[in-house]
């Protein structure tokens, strides 16, 4: 797991990421692998791109996690400025999760 040090070395990764395959963000009954109890019918959906943010208030930091089960991307930090830049960047990945139009296109406009 990859921890990054510098925040747009994170931000062009996660972007990598979810840009490798944006469209793989449901479950298709086809795709997934049985999981649970021997012959159950517990499906799992195939990996898709999770942003998770962490605070720990003890340490005073801020972990942004961007991950799609094969690959792990994770940026800390304790810097209070940064916070609005990592406000930026996930709306930036949910706008481009929605927009139906070229997605690589509306992150180089921001």
């Amino acid at each position: 797991m990859p921890h990054y040090q510098a925040w747009e070395e994170f931000t062009r990764a996660a972007e990598k990421l979810y840009l490798a395959d944006p469209m793989k963000v449901g479950w298709e009954p086809g795709q997934a692998e049985p999981r649970g109890r021997a012959g159950g019918t517990e499906r799992v959906p195939p990996p898709a791109v999770r942003v998770v943010l962490k605070y720990r208030h003890c340490d005073g930091n801020l972990c942004i996690k961007v991950t799609d089960d094969v690959a792990c991307l994770l940026y800390r930090t304790d810097q209070a400025q940064d916070v609005k830049k990592i406000e930026k960047f996930q709306s930036q990945l949910m706008r481009l999760m929605v927009a139906k139009e070229s997605r690589s296109a509306a992150m180089e406009t921001d």
